[in-house]
């Protein structure tokens, strides 16, 4: 093992360089402290490591995406979600009897107590559906005390599969209160992201069917968005759980974290961006000369990423399912075609290619979303749903390869030491 020299008032110490199995290179500086009674500062966490990790990988300069060693692009053409979901949480691909067992103990648990139900009697109609969801995630900590003991492998297990069971009901719940229409119960024979569109649209006066294509499209969606490393909701699923916070209120941490605009809310951006475009009645090209004006405040949403310093290789495979859906709807949108100019023209503008500004994932899911009829305000819900696996493989890591609880440092820069002034005198 190599290390890093680091001198610090005249006396240099040494530390170790831990590399990972993809050649990445970080400094243990976990002795930092204890040896030189100094912390690193860095704003963000941009440059640290919280963890070691064995369930995602990111190259963002190649535009590389892994989940447990298979490329995005494979997965994501060959793979279902729930498949996807195993991968992550268990760590290898299942067999069919594995994946049977594993789709039919997520199916029994779909339905929600009929006690919970009553919970969203309680919310406005205009609440968020994301805070709704984050509430009622952790209130099922008080519905299924049988599995919170973080010890019991069996107990984790069954809240594992009853959050992959419930989140698409209570997310389809948040939906149907805010529209004042019925529940609609699951029915078990359905696939996941089929069960979940019949939860959202059908009602219990008609028939009503779910398009085999449509569904596809969102379980794929789903496939994209399982996992992304140490981004800001994982992070925080990983900072909740290192209390011994049960997986239920780790999750709901997760999905307030996700709710941020510049987390989840992304593909929201991107829709109002388009919008605004469409009813100003400009071009593309117009829309992007004003983005390169720094005085005008304006932003390109849906590009550019934190970590892809390259094409965002999930945002390729969406631009194929955006055409594919909106073909099967029979929909000439002028969203996408704004969409296709501005990715267009901006892959062609050196300010833009300078910058390395590529499409992100959120570029395109959004159109989809509003194609097939998920409200805007539930963009975020989808992508908390997609991104659950990822959430709970990254809280049953930590908890099976041990952790300390998280506790970053700080530098002080407030007030030095003073004195009480009573109230009188001041």
């Amino acid at each position: 093992m190599s290390n890093a020299n680091l001198n610090v008032d005249g006396e240099n110490m040494e530390f170790p360089i831990v590399t990972g199995t993809e050649g990445e290179r970080g400094i243990d500086l976990g002795k930092l402290r204890a040896s030189t009674g100094l912390i690193t500062l860095d704003q963000g966490f941009v440059n640290t490591g919280s963890c070691q990790s064995a369930i995602t990988f990111i190259d963002g300069e190649k535009g590389i995406l892994r989940y447990r060693g298979y490329r995005i692009e494979e997965l994501a053409a060959k793979s279902s979600f729930l498949e996807v979901a195993y991968l992550l949480i268990r760590g290898e691909l299942p067999t069919q009897a594995e994946l049977d067992d594993f789709r039919n103990t997520i199916t029994i648990h779909t339905m929600l107590h009929e006690d919970f139900r009553k919970f969203y009697g309680g919310f406005p109609k205009s609440a968020h559906p994301m805070a709704v969801v984050a509430a009622t995630t952790s209130a099922l900590a008080t519905f299924y005390p049988d599995s919170l003991n973080l010890d019991a492998k069996n107990e984790v297990e069954i809240c594992t599969k009853r959050l992959l069971a419930k989140l698409p009901t209570i997310a389809a719940y948040a939906y149907k209160h805010s529209i004042g229409q019925p529940f609609m119960y699951p029915v078990n024979e359905m696939g996941y992201a089929a069960n979940f569109l019949r939860m959202m649209f059908a009602t219990p006066c008609e028939e009503y069917e779910v398009d085999p294509v449509i569904a596809k499209a969102l379980d794929l969606l789903l496939i994209l968005h399982a996992d992304h490393e140490q981004n800001c909701s994982t992070s925080t699923v990983r900072m909740v759980g290192s209390s011994r916070a049960n997986l239920f209120a780790s999750i709901s941490a997760g999905v307030s974290a996700l709710w941020g605009p510049l987390h989840g809310g992304a593909n929201q951006a991107v829709i109002e961006m388009l919008q605004r475009i469409e009813s100003e009645g400009i071009t593309g090209k117009q829309y992007l000369d004003r983005v390169k004006d720094k005085q005008s405040g304006i932003r390109l949403m849906g590009f550019g990423h934190r970590v892809y310093k390259n094409f965002d290789p999930r945002a390729r495979i969406i631009k194929q399912t955006c055409r594919d859906v909106l073909a099967r709807l029979n929909q000439q949108t002028r969203l996408l075609d704004l969409a296709m100019e501005l990715e267009e023209v901006a892959l062609e503008d050196p300010y833009f290619v300078e910058r390395r500004l590529y499409p992100n994932v959120d570029f395109y899911s959004g159109i989809i979303y509003q194609a097939i009829g998920i409200p805007v305000d539930m963009f975020t819900v989808l992508f908390s749903m997609g991104r659950l696996p990822g959430w709970i493989a990254h809280w049953t890591e930590m908890h099976r390869d041990g952790f300390r609880i998280s506790r970053p440092r700080q530098i002080y820069t407030g007030a030095t030491e003073r004195s009480f002034v009573p109230i009188a005198e001041r």
